[in-house]
């Protein structure tokens, strides 16, 4: 497995970052592979992923380009450079435009693990990735900024506050699929047999993304390490968001999937897009669960989270457990 060794002053450091490049790339990914994240990304990726793959279908270098600077197992280095706070989507595509051919062909060898194909072998690799970026961000993702930026922020907002809860080793621990905390200043980052990385005096950033269920980690010399990650509702798996049979025959499907959903804090945003309920549906259910002391709200900076209180956990679990029952 790959970790990092994470020393204490490097912890006390590390912070929340958003960033529109980090979105933008994680889109290329979703409409690369053609799978929604989650329900609410669906009609997303219905409506702008038969234009990307006429782009990609006019363009063959970069679409094979494409193929392999996203592997399985390793992204090349130079299409996720580490985000820096405060970077907008123009800097940081600028960063992609400046790397050198001859290091965009070693990374994309080192994705491919194996030789280069031929119709790569050139220097303006780094040129066609950054346009590639710019139409993802452009026609997928600027248009939709604010509502996924509001989502972003509420994520950043509720695991700020597990962090004052149960310090940064908990939020780490299940920052997205693959990383866990090990112990003795150790953080598993992928389950890939890579050498582990000291981050002694380094810069940590935490990045939260909507378009992704995995995420991926970028690093910059040995000075600054990023993890981007799945923000809270995108990172739930489908077997986290199970409905109960009992409890959806007590509040009805939709409702107790929200109250579900609710194990962690969340925004009324982050809810319609992870269900894909419109905004009025999740709405009602939150006002009815309310009333009914399943889910409490408090005001985080811009944004309202809800969560499950004490009563709708213990119908939450009650709920599950009678789903596990029976002969």
């Amino acid at each position: 497995m790959g970790w990092w060794r994470i020393n204490a002053d490097t912890l006390a450091r590390s912070r929340f970052v958003l960033s529109p490049f980090a979105e933008a790339f994680a889109s290329l990914k979703q409409l690369h592979a053609g799978e929604a994240a989650h329900p609410g990304e669906q009609a997303w990726l219905d409506a702008h992923r038969p234009g990307y793959r006429r782009r990609l279908a006019d363009d063959p270098v970069t679409a094979l380009l494409v193929r392999s600077g996203i592997g399985r197992r390793w992204i090349a280095d130079f299409l996720t450079p580490a985000p820096r706070e405060g970077e907008t989507f123009e800097e940081g595509v600028a960063r992609v435009r400046a790397v050198r051919g001859d290091e965009a062909r070693a990374d994309l060898r080192l994705s491919l693990a194996g030789p280069l194909p031929s119709a790569l072998d050139r220097d303006d690799l780094p040129e066609r990735a950054a346009a590639l970026l710019e139409y993802v961000w452009a026609e997928t993702v600027r248009p939709d900024w604010e509502r996924r930026r509001r989502v972003l922020e509420a994520d950043v907002v509720a695991r700020t506050a597990r962090v004052s809860r149960g310090g940064w080793a908990a939020v780490l621990d299940a920052l997205r699929p693959g990383t866990r905390w090990l112990g003795d200043n150790r953080l598993q980052v992928n389950a890939h047999p890579y050498p582990p990385r000291a981050l002694s005096g380094a810069e940590l950033v935490l990045v939260p993304i909507t378009a992704q269920r995995h995420g991926w980690v970028s690093w910059e010399g040995t000075e600054r390490y990023a993890v981007v990650y799945p923000c809270v509702g995108a990172l739930a798996d489908e077997g986290a968001r199970t409905v109960p049979a009992a409890l959806g025959a007590l509040l009805g499907p939709a409702r107790a999937g929200v109250l579900v959903l609710l194990g962690s804090p969340m925004s009324t945003s982050q809810l319609v897009g992870v269900t894909g309920q419109g905004l009025g549906s999740v709405g009602r259910h939150l006002r009815v669960l309310l009333d009914a002391g399943l889910v409490e709200r408090r005001r985080a900076g811009r944004s309202v989270l809800y969560s499950r209180s004490a009563a709708g956990e213990v119908l939450v679990e009650a709920g599950a457990g009678g789903a596990g029952g029976g002969g």
